[in-house]
This record gives structure tokens, sequence and C-alpha cells, in this order.
């Protein structure tokens, strides 16, 4: 058995899942003043600690929303919105592995309850995702309780292989972003879905798999 890990947005997803998910609350008039004010603060009162990434880190549009109100609303959004716009290479590769019997691991810093959704609806048990502040079961405007981003990635999946018994350096990773790249070179296989500039030239250097668009040759890397 082998852990693989998948990133979502970019990679499992043809696009941003939260960007997608925003849209979904908006068209259904469940973004208000308050919503919208509270993210607009967060990035003002933010931006001077996190600079460029504070916008990954603003979950505000969500302040006020009960937490079970939230995974109601991801639910549905993923099954009506997210699993129509999944990359098709790299999901077949994603039953692939779970054919194969590796442990799969969504990690993103998308919110966790739409990783969450997105797990069950593939038959993904292990995801970790974005957990926003809340109190009395309400979600707040404050930084997120756990961010997988950049190199905090390294650390959550090292953590994750550890209690599973697993070596990460013969993990298998997926990604489309340079913003993975340490998370990439701490894994025994990276593989590159769809990258951005910075990546693809990372990868030519580190002959890193390139996920081919042909899925009927897909196929994942042999075990270490």
């Amino acid at each position: 058995m082998q852990l693989v890990i998948f990133d979502i947005d970019g990679t499992l997803v043809r696009g941003s899942s939260e960007r997608l998910f925003w849209r979904y609350l908006w068209t259904r008039r469940r973004q208000g003043p308050r919503q919208l004010s509270a993210f607009l603060a967060f990035f003002l009162r933010y931006l001077p600690i996190g600079g460029i990434h504070t916008s990954k880190k603003n979950k505000a549009y969500l302040t006020g929303f009960e937490a079970t109100e939230v995974e109601r609303l991801a639910a549905d959004f993923v099954a009506v919105d997210l699993m129509r716009v999944l990359y098709e290479p790299a999901l077949k590769r994603l039953k692939e592995h779970m054919r194969r019997g590796d442990l799969v691991l969504l990690m993103s810093g998308t919110l966790q309850p739409i990783a969450r959704a997105l797990g069950d609806a593939l038959g993904v048990e292990h995801v970790l995702a974005t957990l926003t502040g809340e109190s009395r079961g309400r979600l707040r405007a404050w930084p997120p309780e756990r961010h997988p981003f950049g190199s905090a990635k390294v650390a959550f999946a090292r953590e994750f292989a550890h209690q599973h018994g697993l070596d990460l350096g013969t993990a298998i990773a997926y990604s489309d972003s340079r913003d993975d790249i340490e998370l990439l070179e701490a894994v025994g296989s990276p593989v590159i879905v769809r990258p951005d500039r910075a990546l693809r030239a990372r990868a030519a250097e580190r002959n890193w798999e390139l996920l081919s668009t042909n899925v009927t040759s897909a196929s994942p890397p042999a075990y270490q």
C-alpha cells in the first residue's frame, strides 16, 4: 500500500472549488452585506501580515453561517455543480489508485466541508482541508484553525503518513501549482497536472511525470 496525495483545486477540479461555491451561494441569495463586509474587513486587516496569500485564508464570506448549514450547502454544491467540473485524467488516476488499494488523501486549501463532500462522492475516506474558526456552532470571520497550503502541506502530509505507518518519501503526490513544489519534492513520485508555468519549469528540471490528457494511457507510478 502506498500513500497517494491529491490536491483538489486545479488538479481534481478544473478551477477553484471555493470560487464556484461562492457563486453557488450568491445565486441562492446566501451572501448579504454582513458576509461581504466581513470578507473585505478580513482582507484589509490581515493583508499586512499575510501578504499575497491573505485571500486564500479569507473564509469570512461564511461568517454567521451555522457549521451544519455549511456542510449541507457544500454537499449539495458538490453534487449539483462540482462533480461536473472534475478533470477526467486525474479522476481516472485516483480511481486506479483506489482499485490498487493505495491510501488516498485529498489535501487542499479549500473548505473542509467541500473536501469532505467531494471525498464522500468519490469514495475517498481521508480528506484534509481548511477548518474555519467557529464559536457556538457558527462560523466567524477569523483566520482558519487549519489551512493546508504551501509548506504547511508538507507538515500535514508527514504527520498523516506517520499516523498510518507510511513513509512520505515513498508517497505519490498530484498537483497543478507552484505552491505545492515543497510537497512534490518531499514525496517519492511527484506528478504534475495542468501545471502553472513555474511548476512546469521545475518539473522539467527534475523530470517529474506530467499527467497525460490521454486518459486511456494514464496509469499510476509503479510502487517504490
